[in-house]
Order: C-alpha cells, then sequence, then structure tokens
C-alpha cells in the first residue's frame, strides 16, 4: 500500500501531512516515517534563494570528490576564477568545466527531471544528498 503524502513544515517529530492536491490530513508522522520526508521550509525560504543567487554558485570537478561547489568571482575568456566553497582557496578552471548548480528549493528533489540545471554534476550531488539523508526510494 503506498502513500501520496507529504511533509508540510513547522512540525518536528509528528508533522501534520498534505496530500498531492494540497489538502491537509488529518495523519500524523511516526517516529520511523519522519526520517521518509525532506524538510523543504529551509530550502524555499527567501533568504536561502537570495543567497545562493548572490554567490553564483556552480560545480566544478575534482579528483577527490566527483565535483566540488564553488562561487564564481570572474571570468577571462575561456577560463574562470572560482572560490572553493569548502576552504575558500580561488582556482582558476576552464569555462566547459564548469557546471551550473540548482537552487535550493530542489535540494533532495525525488523527481530529478525538475532540476532546472540537469547536468552531471547535480544528479550525483542530488544522488549523494538523498543517500545521506535516508531518503533512498
Amino acid at each position: 500500500m503506498s502513500r501520496s503524502f507529504h511533509r508540510t513544515g513547522g512540525q518536528a517529530a509528528h508533522g501534520e501531512l498534505s496530500q498531492p492536491d494540497g489538502r491537509m490530513s488529518n495523519k500524523t508522522l511516526s517516529e520511523d516515517e519522519k526520517f521518509l520526508f525532506a524538510d523543504k521550509d529551509f530550502f524555499n525560504s527567501p533568504v536561502a534563494q537570495a543567497d545562493w543567487a548572490a554567490k553564483k554558485l556552480v560545480w566544478i570537478p575534482s579528483e577527490k570528490h566527483g565535483f566540488e561547489a564553488a562561487s564564481m568571482k570572474e571570468e577571462k575568456g575561456d577560463e574562470v576564477l572560482v572560490e572553493l566553497m569548502d576552504n575558500g582557496k580561488k582556482i582558476t578552471v576552464n569555462k566547459d568545466d564548469v557546471q551550473k548548480m540548482n537552487p535550493p528549493k530542489f535540494s533532495k528533489v525525488e523527481d530529478m527531471a525538475e532540476l532546472t540545471c540537469l547536468n552531471e554534476a547535480s544528479v550525483l550531488h542530488n544522488l549523494r544528498e538523498r543517500y545521506f539523508s535516508g531518503l533512498i526510494y
């Protein structure tokens, strides 16, 4: 038996559920079920969206991690100066190696066809985020 319910924000262990059509359900989440739903409150907030837009976040290739998050600082012809998000190091990479990052509202999205930037780095990042959040299905 499958359920089509989505957790709405503002509730902790026993969150209210909304049906896909937006109607509220009187069902609450059990302790186990609370790990099946992603909390979208933060990612949909205007603050998170504005922060993402201001930083011009992108993905760049990394030998260690596959791809790393970076912020575009300057474009010079075929090269781009980026600042790595994890350590602040500035490096120059080829423009063709830069892949756009999705806005925060697409974090841990179930259907990756919804991603605005459907590229290898974004798909791998989404899969990694869902896996480490226990949202593998």
